[in-house]
């Protein structure tokens, strides 16, 4: 949920450990816009359980 409606801040992705490819979305987001449609559909990739996304920054399984 945190990728669907915050996804253009990368909040998503400082909750999972990747700080840096939030930061990248943040900065996006502010010159561009596009990191929110970025963030809404990893947001939709992480509901519907894409490989991708099964664990967080370290390694460890999500629930």
């Amino acid at each position: 949920m945190l990728g669907i409606f915050l996804g253009g801040f990368g909040v998503h992705r400082f909750y999972l450990g990747n700080n840096s490819v939030g930061i990248a979305q943040l900065v996006l987001t502010c010159f561009t816009g596009m990191g929110a449609v970025w963030g809404f559909v990893e947001g939709l990739m992480i509901l519907c359980n894409a490989k991708a996304f099964r664990t967080d920054a370290h390694g460890i399984p999500l629930k």
